[in-house]
């Protein structure tokens, strides 16, 4: 019951972070890396939607109890090199 509550919170302020990117670039100023690296224009608004998204993703992991079975997808090209043939 807590990681379905928990996914609903971090997938909910993904949400408003991507819907309120004015509002965190307003409040907590821009993000050097993002500018240095996606431009001046819309490089912190793009990273903090950016950041959304992944937070959404991360969200809907947990929220679904799909995380052992995501890092096992994601890991298993590293995993098949140690198993003996």
């Amino acid at each position: 019951m807590g990681h379905i509550i928990l996914g609903f919170v971090i997938t909910a302020f993904g949400t408003y972070l991507v819907i309120k990117t004015e509002t965190f670039l307003n409040n907590f100023g821009r993000l050097s890396w993002f500018e240095e690296k996606l431009g001046s224009e819309g490089g912190s608004r793009l990273g903090y939607k950016l950041i959304g998204i992944v937070l959404i993703f991360i969200g809907i992991i947990i929220l679904t109890g799909s995380g052992n079975a995501f890092m096992m997808w994601l890991l298993s090209p590293l995993m098949q090199y140690n198993q003996p043939k």
